[in-house]
């Protein structure tokens, strides 16, 4: 009789995180359609109103009272502070590859970055890794060293979403439930506003000025839709992660490099020589062996425990 609720609950899972994914892997089209709005204005405003969305979340969810709870604990303050400049670095970068032709750049930092949070595991938290993973991490690496070479060009923008968002990962299992993501998304959010005002008024004085309210008003309102679209796919995740192994967040989450390669190569028809699928295949060799250790690892603890019953 318990089984049911339990795969009642893992297919939510999956339902939550595979819609987290979709939305994120389509992403790079929503902010193309704020053209001619530039990278600097959107995320000020992703800033902004991704604050303005959990502020009301927290009155509907009356989520106020655990907000406080964490705001009189210095400790989680900084952290947040720190997430929230981390995911800033993520939002910043990921919407200028977007908006400047680099879309399979972007979606390259997020096929590595599974790699990079077992990497960052090993480093910081001290885990210990399978030899299929450090194989992983080894033709990852080898793959960043072709991209260079014969593409003849670093991959700054990959490696740094790859980069932010593996170190604002691990700023989220480190703070664990002590913050949920709704309190989370807020602090976050409230800590970068100093840094989106300053945006916004530099963007206002170059020539091209603002573009919010000097579009007419379907592009206001695509704006102005910046901030549920940044909030919604992170609590999608926050509900899915709860659901489900991680074993079956690292399978799902290649949604969104796919769905964005995708995207950038047949879509927009941005460049692909065969220097950069070479690099590519390099790449999604090191994804293989990475997905089929996780495969293997979750064969062995189910046999585990059919042999433990």
């Amino acid at each position: 009789m318990t089984s049911s609720p339990t795969r009642t609950a893992q297919t939510a899972g999956v339902a939550y995180a595979g819609g987290a994914y979709l939305l994120w892997g389509v992403l790079p089209l929503y902010f193309l359609l704020l053209t001619p709005t530039g990278p600097w204005e959107v995320v000020a405003w992703r800033v902004l109103l991704s604050l303005v969305f959990c502020v009301i979340l927290l009155t509907v969810m009356r989520g106020w009272a655990t907000l406080g709870v964490i705001v009189r604990q210095p400790r989680l303050l900084g952290w947040t502070a720190l997430a929230g400049l981390l995911i800033y670095v993520n939002w910043q970068v990921f919407l200028i590859g977007t908006l400047t032709g680099h879309v399979l750049e972007t979606s390259l930092g997020y096929f590595i970055n599974p790699i990079t949070t077992v990497l960052l595991g090993v480093f910081v938290l001290k885990e210990r890794i399978r030899r299929l993973q450090w194989a992983a991490i080894g033709i990852a690496a080898v793959a960043v060293v072709v991209i260079v070479v014969l593409y003849g060009s670093f991959p700054w923008i990959a490696l740094s979403l790859t980069a932010s968002f593996g170190l604002y990962g691990l700023i989220k299992k480190k703070i664990g439930p002590a913050v949920d993501a709704v309190s989370g998304l807020t602090l976050e959010s409230f800590w970068l506003v100093p840094i989106a005002i300053v945006q916004l008024v530099l963007v206002a004085t170059t020539p091209e000025g603002l573009t919010m309210g000097a579009n007419g008003p379907w592009h206001v309102a695509l704006l102005a839709f910046a901030g549920v679209a940044t909030a919604v796919p992170l609590l999608l995740f926050a509900a899915g992660a709860r659901r489900i192994d991680l074993t079956v967040i690292g399978m799902i989450q290649f949604i969104t490099p796919v769905m964005q390669f995708v995207i950038g190569a047949v879509v927009l028809g941005e460049p692909m020589p065969l220097e950069r699928w070479i690099g590519f295949l390099v790449v999604w060799v090191a994804i293989a062996v990475f997905v089929t250790d996780l495969l293997l690892t979750a064969r062995r603890g189910r046999r585990a425990v059919v042999t433990a019953l």
